[in-house]
């Protein structure tokens, strides 16, 4: 067979069809016709939703792992570094938690949206360490909340005035990290889960296993103690 002739045989198999596998300029047509078909799958992939995703890696797609993982993996690390205040033990926690997603792909259905799926994983795997650690988060009162108004409406608010410079935003940065590794656990990772992910709350108290009620009053407790705790920079 020519190499004229081999050429003509790969276009069919990856289903191209030029002209006329004489034309010399064939074999630059259909190198441009498949660079424009990976640029419209690239396309494709970043429009896809995270549920999509996961459904084509349940299916053998390991590239749509590799994307969920690309949009997924620096909240997750941040949010596992926050939680644990080591960042050893969340690198640790981090990979166990991939492994698991690995792990249940041949499982996966769409029952909730992929970042509660997820980070239920996450939370358990949590929860696994601190028993492991024998330290048990402590446990917070739910509170009544007569009021209707969503905490998760206050967290992206600023209950701090903006720092002028690089010194008291990173004075900022610190205080404001002692505060959140002060709040009791369940109340720390509710407000990390509002501030690292785009849950609603009541994703959130899916996530954590508890009703809405108990999630909305964990809320209420971390914006209340951190308000307390950084009162100085307002």
């Amino acid at each position: 067979m020519s190499d004229i002739d081999a050429g003509g045989a790969k276009w069919l198999r990856e289903g191209l069809q030029p002209a006329s596998v004489s034309d010399p300029f064939a074999g630059i047509a259909a190198f441009n016709h498949l660079q424009g078909l990976r640029l419209h799958l690239r396309v494709m992939d970043v429009e896809r939703s995270d549920e999509a995703l996961m459904l084509a890696y349940r299916d053998g797609d390991a590239q749509a792992f590799e994307r969920l993982y690309q949009r997924h993996r620096s909240r997750l690390y941040r949010w596992l570094t926050q939680q644990c205040g080591s960042a050893g033990v969340a690198e640790e926690l981090y990979q166990d938690i991939w492994l698991k997603v690995i792990n249940a792909r041949g499982n996966y259905e769409v029952s909730a949206k992929f970042t509660t799926w997820l980070y239920r994983i996450a939370h358990n795997r949590l929860v696994d360490h601190w028993r492991a650690g024998a330290r048990t988060p402590s446990t917070v009162a739910a509170g009544d909340c007569e009021d209707e108004d969503d905490p998760l409406d206050h967290v992206a608010g600023s209950a701090i005035d903006e720092p002028q410079n690089d010194v008291e935003r990173r004075r900022l940065g610190e205080a404001l990290t002692r505060e959140i590794q002060a709040l009791p656990a369940p109340q720390r990772e509710t407000f990390l889960l509002a501030q690292e992910t785009e849950l609603t709350l009541e994703e959130i108290a899916r996530v954590t296993g508890v009703n809405r009620e108990t999630a909305k009053s964990r809320m209420r407790y971390a914006l209340a103690k951190l308000r307390e705790g950084l009162k100085d920079w307002r």
